[in-house]
């Protein structure tokens, strides 16, 4: 033994190579830098299974123009990325330099995140509708169950805050300010219009507040099918915030004027007639002489939308969830409260699944006491589904006032029993960890596009790429 380190004398000690001046002498293989069983794999194949022709017909077929990367690798690109929670243009480009699965997505590729982002707003429909691709895959492989599906919506925070939440009048001094140029912009978008004109063959008639609240919804779902894109420039943003905000105030003064001739008429609210005199007489109902509504100027398809946690500027992402935890349709609602949300949501799941090729229709439909509401439980029913929703919130124990008889007290009845207790308790498991899932351990709590649209595709892939994580476990126990 000598001083310093100690060495066995004659003994020299072993390590591999570690030379990173070696040259390579074959050219490198990308099958051998990740294991065959490894997810970026089995998105590669995912993904060459699925019908891409809404990506591609968007690029010129005479060999003209700047060369583009293949639609079949970007979408690839953004299911994996999707699928291990990466949602940033700028995060999915550093990916690409230094993360071999990302290189071998990408053939050792590197789109720039600008490339990136813009193929996710080119193609924004195009991804929403990777979600019905993957469901025919899951479905293929038997792993799409509906006899028994869970309605339900978790609060997604926007990629905006409330503080840039502003009234009419604030609206109204920030555009003073730039006056010139947002009248050259309306002029541009709206010409002799004023741009905030109602939908036409308004009608209304019945309860006031339940007539001013359908309206409402009916706008809105206008304004989601025109499916606009949030403006970059903060200008035209205000220009459209101001315009949302004096059509909601038009169409507020329209319900409320009809809705008063109605009752000089001598028409209740179930539309037949009646007496009329002074006990009949409607309470006034005071408008301001200009729009009282507030409205986010970062992304005015967004609300602040109450939650168990507090108040959110976001979306009500809605999902319906099969035994399995495969998630058989997802949209975007911009209302608090999801009774609206019951029926649409079951009416689009038998669009996916048609889509799918599942012939199946969903034998018992569950959702929490958020959902109740007559009209829709009786038309779910009537398509020969049967719907179990709570009528009362978890900590009501006696009947809510005003809610006696027919449906309400059947569905308390089954609740009581024993079956009806195991069955309703189901829903729990089926489609809370799938929000879980996407919202915690995926890091999906903000969305990271604005509008509705946006956030509607940003959602369908979030979802779609769940089902996809599940289809590849579901191969992996297989093999």
């Amino acid at each position: 033994m000598s001083g310093g380190v100690g060495t066995i004398s004659g003994m020299a000690q072993n390590f591999l190579s570690c030379d990173r001046e070696q040259e390579l002498l074959l050219p490198p293989s990308l099958r051998e830098w990740l294991p065959e069983e490894h997810l970026a794999w089995f998105v590669l194949d995912a993904v060459a299974e699925m019908d891409l022709a809404a990506f591609y017909a968007g690029y010129r077929d005479d060999g003209w123009g700047r060369a583009a990367h293949d639609p079949a690798m970007m979408v690839a690109l953004f299911v994996y990325a999707y699928a291990i929670g990466v949602r940033s243009a700028r995060a999915i480009e550093q990916r690409c330099h230094d993360d071999v699965a990302f290189r071998v997505i990408t053939a050792n590729r590197v789109p720039d995140h600008a490339t990136i982002a813009r193929f996710r707003v080119r193609h924004e429909a195009a991804i929403a509708g990777l979600f019905g691709e993957v469901l025919a895959l899951c479905a293929r492989s038997d792993l799409v169950k509906v006899g028994v599906v869970a309605v339900d919506g978790t609060k997604i925070a926007a990629a905006a805050t409330h503080h840039a939440t502003r009234t009419y009048e604030q609206i109204a001094r920030e555009i003073l300010e730039e006056a010139a140029r947002i009248d050259a912009a309306e002029d541009e978008l709206f010409g002799e219009a004023r741009g905030d004109e109602l939908p036409e063959g308004l009608r209304t008639s019945g309860d006031r507040r339940k007539v001013l609240r359908e309206a409402k919804q009916a706008l809105e779902a206008e304004r989601a099918a025109q499916a606009k894109k949030i403006p970059r420039d903060r200008a035209e943003r205000l220009v459209e915030c101001r315009r949302r905000l004096r059509q909601d105030w038009e169409l507020e003064r329209h319900v409320v004027s009809e809705h008063a001739a109605w009752h000089a008429a001598g028409i209740a609210s179930d539309g037949s007639r009646r007496m009329t005199g002074a006990r009949h007489n409607i309470k006034p109902y005071p408008l301001p002489a200009e729009p009282a509504g507030k409205i986010n100027v970062t992304d005015p398809d967004s609300r602040n939308l109450k939650t168990t946690r507090g108040w959110v500027q976001g979306y009500n992402a809605q999902g319906v969830v099969g035994e399995g935890q495969i998630v058989l349709a997802a949209e975007i609602s911009i209302e608090s409260l999801d009774t609206a949300s019951l029926q649409p949501m079951v009416e689009t799941t038998l669009h996916e699944l048609a889509g799918a090729g599942v012939s199946e229709t969903p034998g018992v439909v569950l959702a929490d006491a958020g959902y109740w509401k007559n009209d829709a439980i009786d038309a779910i029913v009537a398509q020969g589904m049967q719907v179990l929703v709570a009528p009362d919130a978890d900590r009501r124990k006696e009947p809510r006032p005003g809610r006696r008889g027919g449906l309400y007290d059947f569905t308390r009845r089954v609740l009581a029993t024993d079956f009806g207790k195991q069955l309703y308790l189901r829903r729990q498991g089926i489609v809370e960890p799938v929000f879980g899932q996407i919202k915690s351990n995926r890091g999906a709590r903000q969305f990271s596009r604005r509008g509705r649209s946006a956030v509607r595709s940003e959602w369908r892939l979030l979802t779609a790429t769940h089902n996809l994580l599940k289809l590849h476990q579901h191969h992996l126990a297989a093999a």
